[in-house]
């Protein structure tokens, strides 16, 4: 399977979601660049993926890996996310320009 091929997309998809007990996803339009995945496990853990190919391409490998497509960003899903460590890690190092 190619970095980044469809098979790929869908193999990541559905192993993450294996790994957390299931998963839902949110896609966000990206522009000519694609759509990114923003895929939420059921307990709390959340990843992207990124669809070069677009909307079409990413709910499908969604579809074909069992994982339920928000249509938006609902506040249970957003509430469902936990931040890893590494994130507020990250986050913390950041400065804000002016």
């Amino acid at each position: 399977m190619a970095e980044g091929s469809d098979t790929t997309l869908t193999a990541d998809i559905k192993s993450f979601a294996s790994g957390h007990g299931g998963a839902k996803a949110v896609i966000e339009y990206v522009g000519k660049r694609g759509a990114r995945i923003v895929l939420v496990g059921e307990d709390g853990e959340w990843t992207d993926q990124f669809a070069a190919a677009g909307t079409d391409v990413a709910r499908q490998a969604c579809e074909t890996a069992g994982v339920e497509v928000e249509n938006e960003w609902e506040r249970e899903l957003m509430e469902q996310m936990r931040p890893s460590n590494d994130l507020w890690r990250s986050m913390s190092r950041r400065s804000m320009a002016r």
